[in-house]
C-alpha cells in the first residue's frame, strides 16, 4: 500500500440507523478504517493544486461540522480536512472505549500517518486543542503550524459555568442528566448549547440554527451519545491532573511548530485569563483575543480567524525555523 492510500472501512463496522450527517455544499464525507476505530473525514476539494494541507479537530460534543465555515473561508489557502473524533459526528465509538486525550491524539496521528499528508497546518478547538497540543508535542514531524481556539489546557480555577460539563466526568452523572432532560426538545438543547458556547447566540443565522437542531436530533438517536460525552469529559479531567512530562502544559512547552492562540473574552468554558499563560508556554506563539467571542471563535468569527491564520502562514512561509515571535492582537 502506498503512503497516500488509506485502509478501507472494516466490513464488521455496524453504524446505528439514524439520519445522515449534513454535508454542506462543496464538502464531501468519507470513512477511513483502522483496526479498532473508524474515522469520518470531512473535506473540501482543493481550489487548486499544490495547496498546503490542513486538518481540523473539534471539541467535546462537537463534530467536523464545527469547521465548515472556516474551511470555506480558507478555500484557496489550504487543502482542508476535518476529522470526527471517535464517538462523535459520523465516527462510531472506538472498540476499546478509550476516549482519553491520548486516545484521541492517537487516532489523529494514525490518520495523518496513513494519509501521508503531513506536515499539516493543524487546528484544534477546546478538547481538540488539548488533543492537537499532544499531537504536536509527540509528533513534531506531522505539524507545520498549530492553531488553537480556546484549547482545553489545565486550569487551577475552573470557571463556574464550566462546572456542569466537568461533572459529566463523574460516574452516573451523564445518565442522570439524560433522564432529567428527557423531555427537552432538540430546540431547547440547542438554545442552551448556543448560550454556553457563543459570545452572542444572536449571531447564529436561522439556517444555522435549523442545521444545529437537525444535528442534535440525529445525535440523540445514537445509543453511545452520552457515553462518548461522559468518557471524553473524564479524559479531559484526567489530562488536567496528569503531571510530569505527560502534563499538557509541559507538552505545550515542547511544541516546536509556530502556534496561533485564539481566545474569546466571553468564553464560558475556557478561562480567558489562560490566554497569556498559553502565550508564554508555547515557545513560538502569537495571541489573538476576541472581546465579543465565546468558546467557538472559528464559528462566530470565521473571517477574523482566517485572517489571523493567513498572517501566521505568511510569516511561517517567509521564515521557516526563524526566531520566536510572540505577539498579541485584539480585535472585536
Amino acid at each position: 500500500m502506498s503512503s497516500t492510500e488509506l485502509p478501507s472501512v472494516p466490513t464488521a463496522t455496524v453504524l446505528p440507523k439514524v439520519a445522515p450527517v449534513r454535508v454542506a455544499e462543496g464538502e464531501r464525507l468519507r470513512s477511513v478504517g483502522f483496526p479498532g476505530i473508524t474515522l469520518s473525514v470531512r473535506s473540501r476539494p482543493p481550489a487548486r493544486e499544490g495547496l498546503p494541507p490542513a486538518l481540523y479537530v473539534h471539541g467535546l460534543g462537537g463534530s467536523s461540522q464545527n469547521w465548515t465555515e472556516l474551511m470555506r473561508v480558507l478555500d484557496g489557502v489550504v487543502e482542508s480536512e476535518a476529522l470526527d473524533l471517535p464517538g462523535f459526528g459520523d465516527s462510531p465509538p472506538p472498540d476499546d472505549g478509550d476516549y482519553s486525550v491520548t486516545g484521541h491524539a492517537r487516532a489523529v496521528i494514525r490518520y495523518l500517518d496513513a494519509a501521508g499528508r503531513g506536515p499539516v497546518h493543524l487546528f484544534g478547538n477546546s478538547l481538540g486543542g488539548a488533543v492537537t497540543t499532544r499531537v504536536a508535542a509527540v509528533r513534531p514531524d506531522l505539524v507545520r503550524t498549530l492553531t488553537l481556539v480556546s484549547p482545553a489546557l489545565p486550569e487551577l480555577r475552573v470557571q463556574r459555568t464550566a462546572v456542569p460539563t466537568a461533572l459529566l466526568a463523574l460516574p452516573g452523572v451523564a445518565a442522570l442528566f439524560a433522564r432529567l432532560t428527557k423531555e427537552w426538545t432538540a430546540e431547547q438543547r440547542v438554545r442552551a448549547m448556543l448560550a454556553l458556547c457563543y459570545g452572542d447566540p444572536g449571531r447564529v443565522t436561522p439556517e444555522g440554527f435549523r442545521n444545529a437542531v437537525e444535528e442534535m436530533e440525529r445525535r440523540l438517536q445514537l445509543p453511545y451519545f452520552w457515553d462518548a460525552m461522559a468518557r471524553s469529559a473524564r479524559g479531559i479531567v484526567d489530562a488536567y491532573t496528569l503531571g510530569g512530562q505527560h502534563g499538557l502544559w509541559r507538552q505545550a512547552e515542547r511544541v516546536l511548530a509556530p502556534t496561533l492562540l485564539i481566545y474569546g473574552a466571553r468564553d464560558q468554558m475556557v478561562g480567558f485569563r489562560m490566554a497569556h499563560r498559553a502565550a508564554r508556554a508555547f515557545r513560538d506563539s502569537r495571541l489573538l483575543t476576541l472581546p465579543d467571542a465565546g468558546h467557538v471563535a472559528m464559528m462566530e468569527y470565521p473571517e477574523t480567524v482566517a485572517t489571523a491564520f493567513r498572517d501566521l502562514l505568511a510569516s511561517t512561509t517567509r521564515a521557516e525555523g526563524g526566531a520566536v515571535n510572540t505577539t498579541e492582537t485584539k480585535r472585536s
